[in-house]
């Protein structure tokens, strides 16, 4: 254990070295977080987030990356501003003495730069885990993907510099093409490969290298200097010496080709402020762009307005790549050649564009140029610029200061080394703009015109609808202190010209309501025996029949006398104890929907109930199965029928009837489950899913939970078929009911043993065998047996329980088919030390108060 906990010191020491260093090339302590915009903080805190850190964490993150303690607390207040204007909480996650949050002194926030030692435990918490393919990952490459996620963490802080990711994209080589023609200009030097070929009337090829010396010698020729010598030159010279030996040369009979065949390789030296200077040895058709990807390109301190290509110690051309970047030119990008030198200076003047322009980075700016020109290097502005100023932001000798340039004086304004040009995003407001809603055809926003009334705004909107509430409406107005009021106005008297206008202000929103808008909606219900009961929208002069007939009309069973309409009483005694709550109306409908009397007009909130018939009966059925001459389904023919007459009607017993099997279930008909019984059923149905789901979590107290399963699975009805065959119209010759299934099996030959015994299983009955036979018979009890709880299910339906006489337990009768259930005892709570003292405490006091007593 002491070996882990050491291994795992040096593991979090190693950490907090290799961070260190991963970050040590990219330092933020000249990072000012005055200087950062909000989306920059926003997308800072986005990064945060995806990779899991909370604030507290990203503080530590900027302490670690070399961010000093007072840009520190800066970022933490621009983070918890950004957070409140977004409507959010902060995602620390504090204990309650806010132990997680750095302290604001210096000594505590040197501690973070370590990183926090919980958070270094977490991230390294395993020491191997698998990526999205599967693949394992080892500690190492864990811990590296950590500082990488930490440090692109901080990307977006530092600007980039325009032009650094030139000379680094891989997809962009600038390579020359050695394969394409000689170019014309091309210069001659040593190990450079002529090819020679002669065609006509003489016919020859020659490979040649030029000599250190700069010569080639030809067959029949001779020695023939070419070293200095642009490609064209060469040729020209090459032929002319050949004419004296091929005198068709001249004539035009024999022609000569001379191309380049292998190039040769050139030193050229790229120093200044490049990313790896050095000399390098590269092909002869290099440019100066060529020879600068090479190199890696300027620096951040390289400038890249002014590359200098120097050759035999003059400045041969110079360079800005900015002609490239931002037109695709490739101005004064000349063919390097032996021995030259590409010098990139420091530059001199940097400047930042920041906000709301299409490309913020550091741009590099010439004494010619303006702010103007700045702006157009960096793409210009954005949508939602606000380009009628820019804020400047400059380091003088001594201090910051914050200039405002107007849009008049960009071409104006020379760049300063430093500066940092902000441009503000526009206000998110409208300078001309009204709003209408409510009971106007078109509502919506609309244009501030010079001198815009409420009436001329009205009828932008096409005018009201008719549903508009005429006598009141209000505008709701921004004050100069950007509070609210309301002006009321009387909307009829406006439009009629009886009233004076109102002129319209900025950002006032006209509301006219609607008449429905100001009432409770009108509805009617209907309810009882109709096809569709339910509630209707109420219409002017709506009359009973027009309700019944959008009801569907009177169901079979409705009686259409005594239709009951009640209302509500508006203007009740609320002093008196007797006060009238409701008025009832009867009245009676035909089956053509034609009042008898004079026709009833309904009123909003009216209740209108039809009932039933009493001389009306829906069939009524009930079931027999089993072991009768003529099981099948029989219509229940009178209210009284029993079980003796269905049984009467069904044939009577077969021979193989088991008389005292026979059981009566009992679900309620079709239309009792529908009506009567609905909700009983869902509670019903709800606590067997209920039950079901606690016995398969394995809840401990099963007994309760097997008898609630069998009551709700059981519709049985416990019955005594012999003795209602015996005594028809006796008690216990139940009256059935629709839906009733009467079942009279065959004798059945096996008693179930199920509960706390060994073996549960079901035995063959045999008659006189007692109950404690048949739970020896499935193992006999369990140790957590609840004896005299046990009990018996018979198969008609019917539970006899044990009995307890002086210290015995009577056991019911068993008889064919029967279920014995033997439940579990109730877990009792074990008896702790404490409960022991008290005890024996209670029993001390008493003994002491006895003897006091009888002394």
């Amino acid at each position: 254990m002491k070996f882990k906990n050491i291994l795992t010191a040096l593991l979090f020491f190693f950490a907090i070295i290799l961070s260190q260093s991963a970050f040590s090339q990219t330092n933020y302590a000249d990072v000012k977080v005055d200087d950062l915009t909000d989306t920059q903080i926003r997308q800072l805190m986005q990064r945060a987030e995806s990779v899991g850190y909370n604030d507290a964490q990203l503080e530590q993150m900027a302490a670690a990356q070399g961010m000093n303690a007072t840009e520190i607390q800066k970022l933490r207040l621009r983070v918890e501003k950004i957070r409140k204007q977004e409507g959010g909480q902060s995602n620390d996650k504090s204990d309650s003495n806010g132990s997680n949050r750095n302290q604001q002194n210096g000594n505590e926030l040197d501690r973070t730069r370590g990183f926090d030692k919980q958070n270094v435990r977490d991230t390294t918490k395993n020491n191997n885990k698998t990526d999205s393919s599967g693949n394992l990952k080892t500690k190492k490459a864990l811990e590296e993907e950590k500082l990488e996620e930490m440090k692109k963490l901080f990307e977006g802080l530092k600007p980039k510099i325009f032009g650094e990711d030139l000379f680094k994209n891989e997809n962009l080589t600038f390579e020359p093409n050695l394969r394409m023609a000689t170019p014309k200009s091309y210069v001659v030097g040593p190990d450079d490969e002529l090819l020679i070929d002669l065609s006509g009337d003489n016919e020859a090829n020659y490979k040649l290298k030029v000599s250190p010396d700069g010569t080639i010698r030809l067959q029949y020729v001779g020695l023939i200097s070419v070293g200095g010598l642009t490609i064209e030159q060469a040729t020209s010279k090459i032929r002319s010496s050949m004419a004296s030996t091929y005198p068709s040369l001249r004539s035009g009979r024999t022609s000569v080709a001379i191309t380049l065949g292998n190039i040769r390789s050139i030193k050229v030296t790229v120093i200044g402020e490049v990313v790896k200077p050095g000399s390098y040895t590269v092909p002869s058709l290099f440019t100066v762009f060529n020879a600068l990807y090479e190199s890696g390109g300027p620096n951040r301190n390289g400038s890249f307005r002014k590359i200098q290509v120097v050759r035999n110690n003059k400045v041969v051309s110079t360079i800005d790549v900015y002609d490239f970047l931002l037109n695709g030119i490739q101005l004064n990008n000349i063919r390097l050649q032996d021995q030259d030198v590409i010098n990139v200076p420091v530059y001199q003047t940097r400047v930042e564009m920041a906000g709301e322009v299409k490309r913020p980075a550091l741009y590099e700016a010439l004494n010619t140029e303006t702010l103007e020109d700045m702006v157009r290097f960096a793409g210009g502005f954005s949508n939602d610029a606000y380009t009628a100023q820019i804020k400047v932001l400059q380091k003088t000798n001594k201090e910051r200061k914050i200039t405002d340039v107007p849009a008049d004086d960009y071409n104006k304004y020379n760049p300063l080394n430093g500066d940092k040009y902000v441009v503000e995003a526009i206000l998110d407001r409208f300078e001309n703009r009204v709003e209408i809603s409510g009971a106007v055809f078109r509502p919506g926003q609309f244009e501030l015109d010079e001198n815009l009334t409420l009436k001329q705004l009205i009828g932008k909107a096409d005018g009201l609808k008719e549903d508009a509430f005429l006598n009141r409406g209000y505008i709701s107005r921004l004050n100069a202190d950007n509070s609210l009021s309301l002006l009321s106005f009387d909307v009829a008297k406006v439009l009629a010209g009886t009233e004076a206008d109102i002129k319209l202000q900025r950002e006032d929103k006209v509301t006219i309501s609607s008449i429905f808008d100001l009432r409770e909606e009108y509805k009617v219900t209907i309810q009882g025996e109709v096809r569709e009961p339910g509630i209707f929208e109420y219409g002017d002069n709506m009359n009973l029949e027009s309700l019944i007939q959008m009801a569907g009309g009177f169901k079979e069973g409705a009686t259409p006398n005594r239709i009951e309409i009640s209302r509500r009483i508006k203007n009740s005694d609320a002093t008196s104890v007797s006060a009238q709550t409701a008025e009832v109306f009867t009245v009676n409908v035909d089956q053509n929907l034609k009042i008898q009397e004079k026709d009833f007009t309904l009123k909003p909130f009216d209740i209108v109930s039809i009932r039933s018939s009493e001389s009306y009966q829906v069939q009524r059925q009930v079931k027999v199965e089993g072991e009768v001459l003529y099981p099948g389904t029989y219509t229940i023919t009178k209210k009284d029928e029993r079980i003796s007459d269905i049984m009467k009607r069904a044939g009577g017993l077969s021979p193989l009837a088991y008389v005292e099997g026979a059981s009566l279930k009992r679900t309620g008909g079709a239309e009792a489950r529908a009506i009567d019984s609905l909700e009983r059923r869902k509670e019903e149905k709800e606590k067997l899913m209920n039950l079901q789901r606690l016995k398969q979590s394995g809840a401990k107290d099963t007994t309760t939970i097997e008898k609630d399963l069998q009551i709700l699975r059981s519709d049985l009805v416990g019955i005594d078929l012999e003795k209602i065959l015996k005594k028809p119209l006796s008690r216990n010759d139940l009256i059935v009911e629709d839906g009733d299934v009467i079942r009279v099996p065959k004798e059945l030959q096996t008693v179930r043993v199920t509960g706390e015994v060994l073996k549960p299983n079901s035995i063959v009955y045999i008659k006189g065998r007692s109950f404690k036979g048949y739970v020896d018979g499935a193992g006999g009890f369990s140790y957590n047996a609840y004896k005299k709880g046990a009990y018996i299910v018979y198969s008609n339906g019917s539970v006899a329980a044990a009995k307890k006489f002086l210290f015995f337990n009577n056991y019911p009768q068993v008889k064919p088919g029967a279920e014995i259930f033997v439940p579990k005892r109730a877990e009792r709570e074990k008896m702790n030390v404490q409960a022991w003292i008290g005890i024996s405490t209670a029993f001390a006091s008493l003994a002491a108060i006895v003897v006091s007593l009888l002394r």
